[in-house]
C-alpha cells in the first residue's frame, strides 16, 4: 500500500509540474494574454472531447492568474473564447 501511495503522489507531482511549467511558459511569452491563451486551449480541448487536456489547461489558466499580475482576465473575453471554440468545432 505504501508503494501505491508513493506512486500516486509522484504521479500528481508530475501533473502539477506540467501545468505550472506551461503557465510559466505562457506568462513569459505573452504576460497580458497568457490567461486567455490558456482558456482558449482549455475550450478547444473540451470541444474536442479531451477531458484530461481540458482540466490541464484550466489549471494552467488559474496558475497564470496566480503568478502573472499583468494578465488580463475579462470574463466577457473568456465567454467569447468559449463560444468561438464551440462554434468552430461543430
Amino acid at each position: 500500500m505504501i508503494g501505491f501511495l508513493r506512486q500516486w503522489i509522484e504521479h500528481r507531482r508530475v501533473i502539477r509540474r506540467r501545468w505550472q511549467e506551461d503557465a510559466r511558459r505562457l506568462a513569459v511569452a505573452d504576460p497580458v494574454n497568457a490567461y486567455y491563451e490558456a482558456q482558449r486551449r482549455a475550450a478547444r480541448s473540451r470541444a474536442q472531447g479531451h477531458a484530461s487536456e481540458y482540466w490541464h489547461w484550466a489549471k494552467v489558466a488559474s496558475e497564470v492568474a496566480r503568478i502573472e499580475p499583468r494578465a488580463a482576465m475579462d470574463f466577457e473575453v473568456v465567454k467569447a473564447i468559449a463560444d468561438h471554440e464551440n462554434i468552430g468545432r461543430r
